[in-house]
């Protein structure tokens, strides 16, 4: 995959891939432009089997503001049908977030509005400094927050969507954990710190079932209770017959280090 891209930044550190928004200038708000690129990147990051987490972050003073300014300008000048087809671009761009086969942990700091609290509600596992500020805020602009609503959902529920959705009230990073839209909640000098521990402990479990334990998240909330039982049989039936899983059962039971802690064996090197 190659990465050229105006409004991000992507960064290899081994099996992790930094992806930072790079629009400081706006409080790192959306539009046309960053909404392609964010989607081109998780979707192609998504075909690398390579990758076992992403750190979703952005530069400057917030992570992200939400909707650019002159892009919702435009948007007056559109017709219905084109507001559709503009819409279903950003939802694809939250769904190549949340639906991305990897871990994504997104660093959250300064405030989170709008389209910025729904890449928090996209992600997998947030951090967010104590004075990070949260909003949906989209009635107060008479619009509403309909392409985030099914990722918000997931995260805090349909009794605090009745709230945070129809006030459009800011709310703190206290406030966000409480409604279980972040995980964890620190000092912004910390936040590295916090993403880097996530990460080393990720590094502990098989990269191929923390794939396969994301996707069962989803097939589970979307079964039919009747049929639950019997995906989930199939599911760790599979796991149990994999390499994977075999090796990491067997470093269990021998007290060894499974596979994927192992150094490569360089011997034929």
């Amino acid at each position: 995959m190659e990465w050229n891209f105006q409004t991000l930044h992507l960064e290899r550190q081994q099996q992790r891939v930094n992806v930072r928004l790079q629009r400081p200038e706006v409080r790192n708000a959306f539009d046309s432009v960053m909404i392609d690129e964010l989607t081109h990147a998780f979707e192609g990051l998504a075909g690398d089997p390579t990758v076992h987490v992403v750190v979703l972050s952005g530069d400057g003073k917030v992570f992200s503001a939400g909707a650019d300014i002159q892009w919702m300008r435009d948007s007056i000048e559109l017709t219905e049908e084109q507001n559709r087809q503009d819409a279903a671009k950003m939802a694809r761009m939250f769904n190549a977030i949340a639906e991305a086969p990897f871990p994504v942990i997104v660093r959250a700091h300064g405030a989170a509005m709008g389209g910025g609290a729904g890449l928090v509600c996209a992600g997998d596992m947030t951090v967010a400094s104590s004075d990070c500020i949260f909003s949906f805020s989209e009635v107060r602009l008479g619009i509403i927050p309909a392409v985030i609503s099914p990722h918000a959902l997931e995260k805090i529920g349909a009794s605090e969507a009745r709230r945070w959705f129809l006030t459009g009230e800011r709310f703190d990073a206290a406030t966000a954990q409480r409604i279980g839209m972040i995980h964890e909640v620190s000092e912004t000098e910390n936040l590295d710190s916090v993403v880097d521990n996530w990460v080393s402990e990720l590094e502990s479990g098989g990269p191929e079932a923390i794939r396969a334990a994301k996707k069962l998240i989803r097939e589970v909330l979307s079964s039919p209770r009747s049929e639950v039982t019997d995906l989930t049989s199939r599911r760790i039936a599979e796991r149990r017959a994999t390499a994977e899983g075999q090796g990491g059962l067997r470093a269990f039971l021998d007290r060894t280090p499974p596979p994927w802690k192992q150094p490569a064996d360089s011997s034929d090197e």
